[in-house]
């Protein structure tokens, strides 16, 4: 299902000039939803590649010999992927010594339900005066219908407020590492960028894109380019710092689930929400090495089970992996509306990977609805959903679009959005002459709601956190179990499709 919400949008945007300081004013482009990109090619010549016995500094220099290059290895698993090589190639690196496999890569998008909403409440100050201790005492906590749904501030009234000594690496677009709610929580040192290339939006204009566009796009070639003094793991799309602060927030403007959690920027998505399976896979890898105890993946991500059996394996061998480093991954069910326990031929979303906590999503239709009604764009499936958690949901006409309905606290909205502050570097774009355009909150100040599972795995997340920091590191079935069985019981005549329980923070911590 493919919806489009109006835009309460900033009214301008700014254009950056190629080689200039200059500023000059555009007209707004509205971000479009994503959508669910199944089984398409990362890009030509890309390939993720397992390499056993031997040292990948050799790998490498076998891979430039045929014409390629490595853009991400992890020497103590033993993977790697390749860019720049032909098929015929590919067969020839399958034949060199030490290597086990070689697949294709494939190409991954976020799918979202509905548009974002962007609103600007000129929100100054400074961040360093939060509500870390009181959450609720966020300037705009009155808009966070999700985090009173599941009992968080019962215990952060308790003193539960996460530990600084457990991490969350956050897979996704990158992180607003000094916006108003997260400044401070981002450890710096662990976090990093794999978007060394722009991975097409198959569903989108990219089609159209020549290889110069293309190369010109790339997240870390625009941070060089034009926003030098951030960090590689700058957000760009908005996405991923929306979905950190879910679960951990200093709590100026909003509140986490946490509120002093690390968190670790892994970005594996770049600025049009598009990645590949190679760089998701290596963002596990990478966030396992590096001490993380929980992996959110709000990410999409199916794939047809027919002739992807060794691709399937590699993700098994990785998840494998990650739980044997103590990690824990929470992921998001996908946004397609469709029975993933009945849908034989279908993986998706990680869900039917080893190990993995998956979240549905439930939300208010209306203002004055059942919380907890499944939201309509959620996946779903019995043996799939481990727990349910808030995403958001809305009302929709006849039409399946979206219907503005009196009663929401903040006043007449569309839908139950889960809101976050918006990344001062998201972008609305690019011009023709592949010039990013920023959004419109570069201020700072700008808020922005989503919804979708994407929304109801951090909260899930942030849980997990709270948990390690009660429970301790290395354990993360364990975390799991207790996520899973504390929750509040879900409707049953829903047969727990949505997962048997919904996320409760306060009986979790056995408040």
């Amino acid at each position: 299902m493919n919806l489009r919400t109006p835009l309460v949008a900033l009214s301008t945007a700014v254009l950056f000039a190629a080689c200039s300081t200059d500023l000059a004013v555009a007209p707004m482009k509205a971000p479009t939803g994503a959508k669910l990109s199944v089984s398409t090619g990362g890009g030509p010549g890309s390939y993720i590649v397992l390499v056993r016995g031997s040292s990948l500094s050799s790998f490498a220099q076998k891979v430039a010999a045929l014409g390629g290059s490595v853009t991400y290895a992890n020497e103590k698993f033993g993977f790697a992927t390749v860019s720049g090589i032909s098929a015929s190639a590919a067969t020839q690196l399958g034949a060199i010594s030490g290597v086990t496999d070689v697949q294709a890569d494939v190409a991954i998008t976020l799918e979202s339900p509905a548009s974002e909403v962007v609103a600007d409440a000129s929100l100054t100050g400074d961040p360093s005066i939060s509500s870390v201790t009181n959450p609720a005492g966020a300037i705009l906590f009155g808009r966070q219908w999700n985090m009173r749904l599941i009992s968080a501030p019962a215990a952060w009234a308790a003193g539960k407020l996460g530990s600084a000594e457990v991490r969350v690496a956050i897979l996704d677009t990158g992180i607003d590492y000094n916006s108003l709610d997260a400044n401070g929580l981002v450890d710096g040192s662990r976090s990093t960028s794999l978007m060394d290339s722009y991975i097409r939006n198959l569903q989108s204009a990219d089609t159209l894109l020549d290889t110069t566009q293309v190369l010109a796009r790339a997240d870390n070639l625009i941070r060089a380019t034009y926003f030098p003094s951030r960090a590689a793991y700058t957000d760009f799309n908005g996405h991923g710092t929306n979905v950190a602060s879910q679960v951990s927030s200093i709590g100026f403007a909003f509140a986490g689930v946490t509120s002093r959690t690390t968190l670790m920027a892994v970005k594996v998505l770049g600025s049009n929400g598009s990645g590949s399976l190679g760089t998701v896979l290596g963002g596990v890898l990478y966030a396992a090495d590096h001490g993380a105890d929980v992996a959110n993946m709000s990410l999409g991500g199916a794939f047809s089970k027919s002739g992807n059996g060794r691709a399937l394996g590699i993700i098994n061998k990785v998840f494998n992996y990650a739980k044997q480093q103590g990690m824990l991954i929470v992921v998001s069910a996908g946004n397609s509306g469709i029975d993933i326990q009945h849908d034989g031929n279908l993986n998706v979303n990680y869900c039917d990977a080893p190990h993995v906590l998956c979240v549905s999503s439930v939300g208010l239709a209306r203002a004055t609805t059942n919380p907890d009604e499944p939201a309509f764009y959620t996946n779903y499936g019995k043996n799939a959903i481990g727990v349910a958690a808030p995403g958001g949901n809305a009302t929709l006409d006849a039409a399946g679009h979206l219907v503005a309905t009196p009663g929401w606290p903040w006043g007449v909205s569309q839908a139950s959005w889960v809101y976050g502050m918006c990344a001062k570097n998201a972008l609305a774009g690019f011009t023709a002459t592949n010039i990013p355009v920023l959004l419109g909150c570069q201020s700072g100040g700008a808020f922005i709601g989503y919804i979708g599972t994407s929304q109801a795995s951090p909260h899930v997340a942030g849980l997990a956190a709270l948990l390690i920091a009660e429970y301790g590191k290395g354990n993360p079935m364990l975390i799991k179990k207790l996520i899973e069985r504390s929750g509040d019981p879900m409707d049953p005549d829903l047969g727990g499709a949505f997962g048997d329980t919904r996320i409760n923070v306060q009986r979790a911590l056995g408040l």
